[in-house]
């Protein structure tokens, strides 16, 4: 029973470290795009690009749902965010007080 409440632990720990790398991404998405309207660069254009394409796929689904881009804000990344923190509190909890009960 042990290895599969370390395994349990183990898919916890990488899980909320998937979650909080992608949570700085979403992050840099919004810096980079800031950034981009004052300082156009090639390499805020090409790291624009990259940060666009890892968080695009979470982002279009929550801007699917909730439209608010006609206001002229993007509420998604926020959205996400608050996703992803509540993915950490209670996905990742959940897995490890499920492991030291085993």
């Amino acid at each position: 029973m042990f290895a599969i409440a370390n395994l349990l632990v183990a898919l916890a720990v990488l899980l909320n470290l998937v979650l909080h790398i992608y949570m700085w991404i979403i992050i840099a998405r919004v810096i980079v795009s800031w950034v981009i309207l004052f300082r156009p660069s090639p390499f805020v254009h090409s790291l624009a690009y990259a940060l666009n394409r890892l968080t695009d796929p979470v982002l279009w689904r929550i801007r699917r749902y909730i439209p608010l881009r006609g206001a002229g804000l993007d509420l998604s990344p926020f959205i996400a965010i608050l996703i992803i923190i509540f993915l950490q509190h209670f996905l990742v909890a959940t897995l490890i007080d499920l492991a030291r009960r085993l």
